[in-house]
C-alpha cells in the first residue's frame, strides 16, 4: 500500500483583470508513480466547468521554486519574497496561478519523506509495466 500525498492549497488565478481571485487546488503525489506530482482544480475553478488536473515532474516543481524552470507545457518561477508561479499552456491558452512557496516547500518535503529524490526507480514496477505494455500491444 502506498501513502498518497494530498495538500489543499489556495491559488491566486492570475487575470488580465486588475483582481486576482483566489480558487482552491490540490497539490497530490503518489510513490507508484514517483517522477510525477499533479495539480487539481475542481469543476467552479475552470473555464470548462469540469476538474482539471495537471501532471508534471516533480524535478520541475522543486527547480521552480528557485529559478526558472520548464519549457514545455508546464512552468514554474519564484515571484517575490514567498510565490511562486505556475503556468499552464494548452492550446486554449495559458493559465497561470500563484502560490505560497511556503506551501509548496512543505508538499515537496513531505514527497521526499516517502520517496527521496534519486531513489524514484526503487517504487517503479517495471516488469509490471513492461507486462501490461506487451499485453496492450497484442
Amino acid at each position: 500500500m502506498s501513502t498518497v500525498i494530498e495538500q489543499p492549497v489556495q491559488v491566486r488565478l492570475i487575470a488580465s483583470a486588475p483582481r486576482m481571485e483566489t480558487v482552491p487546488a490540490t497539490l497530490r503525489y503518489d510513490p507508484d508513480d514517483p517522477f510525477a506530482v499533479h495539480m487539481a482544480f475542481p469543476a467552479p475553478a475552470t473555464l470548462e466547468g469540469a476538474e482539471v488536473s495537471w501532471e508534471f515532474a516533480r524535478e520541475l516543481l522543486e527547480a521552480g521554486i528557485e529559478a526558472s524552470a520548464g519549457m514545455g507545457d508546464v512552468r514554474v518561477r519564484p515571484y517575490g519574497y514567498d510565490r511562486t508561479v505556475l503556468e499552464f499552456h494548452a492550446r486554449e491558452g495559458v493559465a497561470m496561478v500563484h502560490i505560497r512557496t511556503s506551501e509548496v516547500r512543505r508538499f515537496l518535503e513531505r514527497t521526499r519523506l516517502v520517496v527521496p529524490p534519486g531513489r524514484e526507480y526503487q517504487h517503479l514496477d517495471l516488469d509490471g509495466d513492461l507486462t501490461a505494455l506487451l499485453r496492450d500491444a497484442c
